[in-house]
């Protein structure tokens, strides 16, 4: 009956407003979990999953229904019928397969070749911390709820029948199914009592990693049967766990991880999860959440705050701070390291967060942001250079430019202390002025002013440009430390963009090492060099990366020929009804050839302030926020990538948006919410107020900045943290 309540409960409040101007409501001091629905972006390409988290958490245990292809980076798809089991991590929103340790398949009864379960919908909860299902063919109601290294489970049997787990340690998310049997490269399972099973695997997908756990369980273990290989290639063993219940049916199972040793796992199980039951650890869990979520006031429909605070849920899901209760990590040196400050976190997606999350960050939760900077300069101490996409501490080598670079400039400019900036400047000249990994060749690009398409073959123009925005940051750094060489060569490299803009065609095109065009030239063909399509782009084609000179849109408007050539050009983007040639599956998003659903073109709706035409921007912003977040399985565009595209929709929603990420200044667009109030860790509070907001008035007509009048195109982050009230006038006239 409880569930039952909670299920009408919450189709009540999805179903209750869709009007912006009807039943508006102030969130005040509520529970905000209940605005959170983590199941939006679990279908379609949002890549995000319904599993229990905890902010900023090692664990992410939830179901699997899937655990290979592109379709399930996370390991679970929405419109799936079947659950193969609980594992007990994944990634929020990513485009890349890794994680899914651990699987467990509870059932009661009779065995039988394949244990995964049928499931009804409507028994499937999901809320900040939570996740419960009921398994209909297996006979057993699943809750699952974790602390930041424990995965607690819940099992409760039918009654009268039998109770098994199947531990499944060969199990894992994967790119290709056949890799199902040789991405495990070595395993040790030991059953230490019949209450404790501990052990170790390296295993190879995205990165190599070896993780260690304990498994715990409240019933003693009465037997054990290993089952037979599927594939000989095996190295991981399956088992079916049975159980000695007495007159219970309830089974509780506690899952411990560590990147440094069974002893670790062990540490971080007595830490977190000795004394405590699971309605203790959910009920923390989302106090947790509550105190993330409750830094920001929302006033709207019920939709509309679902739709802020499912985005809010999304940008701390990660990063992971992957280091044990006492400090300790494995980093990419492979050796048990020390952190001074008791964190290390990973999973940045620097190439997708550096763009909003990382500036939200700044904003929300300054507390994490210095050590984000030390985690960063630390592991390019241990690795030889800053991490560009990194993921269990260890590197993936995946998209291009390296992104941690503009995230600690943010951080440095912005007047954070809790770091050395001297040490993070040299890691930031280190990482871009000595080649040591395969995607750099400073000698060229230097030798050259961009990357020839000749001599680098992959990515040329996209490269080209994301090394010129990671230049131009890496000299506002050398200035604010007086180093005037320095700041003179990186401010230099920061306009190689200009070399490969062609006037003839308004584009960034490939060049060769001669200075020839690549001809011909189609600017609609995408291209990704992770995949099989290759090319001279990343995730996107000219039409799209023309317009990713971030730190100079000025220059950048220069070189089209001044704001009405510009204008034409971007109009075009937008308005075009040619289709791409060829097919991406991270491009998706088309307003055009604008691709919300990919990252690149993230800051482009905002470029039309630079061109005195400010309602296009504020057109466009409302035709993204409403067409692509949605609450809804579906109701995102793309891949979530780690919290990128929900920062979109969280400064957007506000009214403004960064820009360029380390200017400090955050471009206005339309507030799409009557009104957000920031409660700032400083104690002060940031109050944005949008007046006669409707469907109709999507229009900015003046504002107001703490009672008097505002003409500039931007609010800065020195003004937001001051405190004071953002006041916007709404209309329906597009001047």
């Amino acid at each position: 009956m409880q569930r039952l309540t909670l299920l009408l409960t919450t189709m009540l409040l999805v179903l209750s407003c869709t009007n912006k101007s009807d039943n508006t409501t102030s969130t005040g001091d509520a529970d905000l979990t209940q605005y959170v629905n983590p199941f939006i972006g679990t279908a379609f390409t949002g890549h995000t999953f319904p599993g229990a988290t905890y902010p900023l958490g090692m664990m992410q245990p939830g179901p699997e229904t899937g655990n290979f292809s592109w379709e399930y980076c996370s390991g679970y798809f929405y419109d799936d019928e079947r659950i193969n089991g609980f594992s007990q991590n994944r990634l929020n929103g990513t485009g890349c397969v890794d994680l899914g340790d651990l699987l467990m398949q509870p059932f009661a009864g009779e065995k039988r070749a394949d244990l995964s379960s049928r499931f009804d919908k409507s028994t499937e909860k999901a809320s900040p911390g939570y996740y419960a299902v009921e398994l209909a063919d297996n006979g057993v109601d699943v809750e699952i709820t974790t602390t930041p290294h424990v995965a607690y489970h819940r099992y409760t049997f039918a009654k009268g029948k039998p109770a098994h787990v199947l531990a499944d340690f060969q199990s894992g998310l994967v790119w290709q199914k056949e890799r199902l049997y040789t991405h495990v490269l070595e395993n040790e399972v030991t059953f230490e009592n019949d209450h404790t099973i501990t052990g170790h695997t390296r295993r190879r997908e995205w990165v190599e990693r070896t993780y260690y756990f304990v498994i715990a369980f409240d019933k003693p273990i009465r037997s054990s049967e290993k089952l037979a290989q599927q594939d000989p290639r095996e190295k991981a063993p399956r088992y079916i766990l049975d159980f000695d219940m007495g007159d219970d049916t309830t089974l509780h199972m506690k899952i411990a991880m560590s990147t440094t040793g069974i002893e670790g796992a062990k540490a971080n199980l007595a830490a977190e999860a000795t004394d405590k039951e699971f309605d203790q650890v959910h009920q923390e869990a989302k106090d947790e959440w509550n105190r993330y979520l409750s830094r920001v006031q929302v006033e709207g429909t019920d939709d509309e705050k679902t739709n802020f605070y499912t985005a809010l849920y999304h940008l701390y899901i990660q990063p992971n701070n992957i280091a044990d209760v006492d400090g300790r990590y494995v980093g990419p040196n492979e050796e048990v390291t020390q952190s001074p400050t008791g964190k290390y976190y990973s999973t940045l997606s620097q190439w997708d967060t550096f763009r909003a999350a990382f500036p939200m960050y700044t904003i929300l939760s300054p507390e994490i942001v210095s050590d984000l900077v030390n985690s960063m300069t630390d592991y390019s101490q241990q690795q030889g250079h800053l991490p560009i996409w990194a993921l269990m501490g260890k590197e993936t080598y995946t998209m291009i430019g390296n992104h941690s670079i503009p995230m600690i400039v943010d951080a440095t400019l912005k007047g954070f202390t809790g770091f050395d900036p001297e040490k993070a400047y040299q890691e930031i000249k280190k990482s871009i002025t000595q080649s040591t990994h395969p995607k750099t060749n400073w000698k060229i690009y230097d030798q050259y002013g961009y990357y020839p398409y000749d001599l680098v073959r992959l990515e040329s123009v996209s490269r080209t440009l994301e090394c010129s925005f990671d230049d131009y940051c890496a000299a506002l750094m050398a200035q604010k430390l007086g180093k005037t060489e320095d700041y003179e060569f990186f401010m230099k490299r920061s306009g190689y963009y200009k070399n490969l803009y062609d006037a003839e065609t308004h584009a960034m095109r490939p060049k060769d090492s001669h200075g020839n065009w690549l001809s011909p030239f189609d600017p609609y063909e995408l291209a990704h060099a992770d995949s099989n399509v290759g090319g001279h782009y990343t995730e996107g084609n000219a039409l799209q990366y023309t317009w990713h000179v971030m730190q100079d849109i000025p220059g950048l408007i220069g070189l089209m020929g001044g704001k009405k050539q510009t204008g034409e050009v971007l109009d075009y983007l937008f308005n075009t009804k040619q289709e791409t040639t060829g097919k991406l599956s991270d491009v998706t998003g088309l307003i055009g050839q604008y691709a919300h659903g990919n990252e690149p073109s993230h800051h482009v709706a905002y470029i039309y302030n630079y061109l005195d035409r400010p309602r296009e921007t504020q057109r466009l912003v409302r035709q993204i926020t409403t067409d692509f977040y949605q609450n809804k399985p579906d109701g995102l565009i793309g891949n979530d990538d780690c919290g990128q595209m929900s920062a979109w929709y969280l400064f957007s929603a506000m009214g403004f948006y960064p820009m360029n990420p380390v200017s400090g200044e955050l471009v206005f667009g339309a507030p799409q919410l009557p009104k957000v109030t920031l409660k700032l860790g400083n104690g002060k509070t940031f109050t944005m107020e949008a007046r006669n907001l409707s469907a109709e008035n999507l229009y900015v007509d003046k504002i107001e900045w703490n009672g008097q009048p505002y003409d500039q195109k931007f609010i800065t982050y020195t003004d937001i943290m001051g405190g004071g009230t953002l006041l916007f006038y709404m209309t329906d006239v597009a001047r």
